[in-house]
């Protein structure tokens, strides 16, 4: 049996390559409008499947990525937490962004601080960044919340490029975290 490869532990959750098995989670969660709220739309099966072989592709090149999320106690796929490289242009571009989509069954258990935690973490102590920017639309108060429980200060607000001017989700806040272990 394949067992993917593991790149952080916390003390409920593994944070580790994608297996196949993922993928079927992946696509439903990305189709529920509640998790997809913050987004322009759901996102449909083969842009789902096309994106997590993105993932899983900069994974195994680079050695980080958005990190398949996987509850211990149960060994259930509940989502993604991760650093990617945003491809649009911005004043704060090109960088480093963690990001997060968990399924909502599992909202409000502190799973998508713990992992966020360790992967600035791990960005930090092992891939020496000096800073993680993070951002989404000023509407979305949860992720907002997280980054503020992480540590990430608020930088900013700006217009997302991606969006058409007077979009509800165009404006977006952007936080930031500096690496204090670097000299």
């Amino acid at each position: 049996m394949y067992k993917p490869e593991i790149f952080i532990e916390t003390p409920r959750l593994l944070l580790r390559q994608w297996h196949i098995n993922d993928i079927p989670v992946y696509c439903a969660l990305n189709l529920d409008p509640v998790v997809m709220e913050f987004f322009p739309s759901v996102t449909g099966e083969t842009a789902s499947r096309e994106h997590a072989e993105k993932i899983q592709k900069m994974i195994s090149q680079k050695g980080y990525g958005l990190f398949a999320v996987e509850r211990k106690d149960s060994g259930s796929f509940i989502g993604f937490t991760g650093l990617s490289h945003p491809s649009f242009k911005a004043p704060f571009t090109p960088c480093t962004e963690i990001g997060w989509r968990l399924a909502k069954e599992h909202w409000g258990n502190g799973f998508a601080t713990e992992a966020a935690k360790a992967v600035l973490q791990f960005a930090f102590n092992k891939l020496n960044f000096t800073e993680i920017l993070s951002f989404t639309a000023t509407l979305n108060k949860r992720s907002e919340n997280i980054m503020q429980k992480t540590g990430m200060q608020k930088k900013e607000n700006f217009l997302h490029p991606s969006l058409p001017n007077g979009h509800r989700l165009q404006e977006h806040v952007l936080y930031s975290i500096q690496n204090n272990n670097r000299t």
